[in-house]
C-alpha cells in the first residue's frame, strides 16, 4: 500500500491569505498546506480520500491519471470542493463516490448541475453511493470499514483500509469505535493547533488518541498556521508520531 499526503492543511490551507506570520512566510515547503486530502495506492487500484478545493492542482502536482473511486468524510467545502474538477476522470467511465446518505444528499444540492435527466456537456459523471455507519463496503474492490468521527457536534467518517486508518476533522471518537482502530501500521489523524478548538483536536488531544490506538506509526493531519512551523513541532512529538506535509509519500505492507 501506498499512501500520499496530497494536501495536510486547515480549512483556510496554509499560508493563510492575508497572513504574515512566520509559518505563512516559511521558506519551508513543509509549512505550505493545501487541504487536507490523501491518495492510498492498494492491489492495483487508486483510492482518494476527501476532494477539497485544492484537488485539481494536487492530481497536476502528483501525476496523478487515475482514480478508482472517492471516499468523503464530510460536507464541509474543504472536503468536497473539488468534485467537479473531476471531470477529467470521468471522459470514460464514472467515477463512484463514497459517502454517508446526508452528505450524499448534500453533494446533490450543492452541484445539482451533474445530477439532472439532461446534462450540461462535460459535466462529471459521479456514481454517488450510500455508506452506512457501521457496515463495512468495498469500494473498487478493496474492503472499506467506516468510522465514526465526532466533529464537534457533527458525526463523520473516518476511514480504515487494510492497516491505514483516515479521520479527518477529529474531535472525539465514540467509545466502540475504538475496537474499529486495533492492530495500525498507520493511523493519519486531526491536530489543528497546540491550543483548544470546539469541533478539531488539538496536538495534545490527538496524542491521547494515538495513546489509545496505538498505531505503529501516526501522523498528524488538518493543521492551521498557529500550529507553528514544521520544523520546530516535528521535534516536540514523540519518536512515531510525525507532523505530516504535503507530498510526503510512503509504502506499507
Amino acid at each position: 500500500m501506498k499512501i500520499t499526503f496530497l494536501g495536510t492543511g486547515t480549512s483556510t490551507g496554509v499560508p493563510e491569505i492575508g497572513c504574515q506570520c512566520k509559518v505563512c512566510t516559511s521558506p519551508d515547503k513543509r509549512d505550505w498546506r493545501l487541504r487536507t486530502s490523501v491518495l492510498v495506492e492498494t492491489e492495483g487500484k487508486a483510492i482518494l480520500l476527501d476532494c477539497g478545493p485544492d484537488f485539481r492542482w494536487q492530481m497536476i502536482r502528483n501525476k496523478t491519471y487515475h482514480l478508482d473511486a472517492v471516499l468523503i468524510s464530510h460536507e464541509h467545502y474543504d472536503h468536497v470542493g473539488g468534485l467537479d474538477d473531476l471531470r477529467p476522470f470521468c471522459r470514460y467511465h464514472g467515477v463512484d463516490i463514497f459517502a454517508e446518505e446526508d452528505v450524499v444528499e448534500a453533494i446533490k444540492t450543492r452541484i445539482p448541475y451533474v445530477f439532472r435527466e439532461h446534462k450540461y456537456p462535460g459535466v462529471p459523471n459521479l456514481e454517488l453511493h450510500d455508506v452506512t455507519p457501521g457496515q463495512p463496503f468495498t469500494a473498487a474492490g478493496i474492503p472499506v470499514i467506516p468510522i465514526r468521527v465526532m466533529h464537534g457536534k457533527l458525526p463523520i467518517l473516518g476511514y480504515r483500509i487494510g492497516n491505514m486508518a483516515y479521520l479527518t476533522d477529529v474531535k472525539t471518537l465514540p467509545d466502540e469505535e475504538y475496537a474499529k482502530l486495533k492492530g495500525l501500521d498507520v493511523l493519519i489523524i486531526t491536530a489543528l493547533r497546540k491550543e483548544y478548538h470546539p469541533t478539531h483536536e488539538t496536538v495534545s488531544e490527538a496524542l491521547d488518541n494515538i495513546k489509545l490506538i496505538r498505531p505503529k506509526e501516526a501522523y498528524l493531519i488538518h493543521m492551521g498556521h498557529s500550529i507553528g512551523l514544521h520544523a520546530e513541532v516535528e521535534k516536540e512529538l514523540p519518536q512515531h508520531v510525525h507532523l505530516a506535509y504535503d507530498e510526503l509519500s510512503f509504502e506499507i505492507d
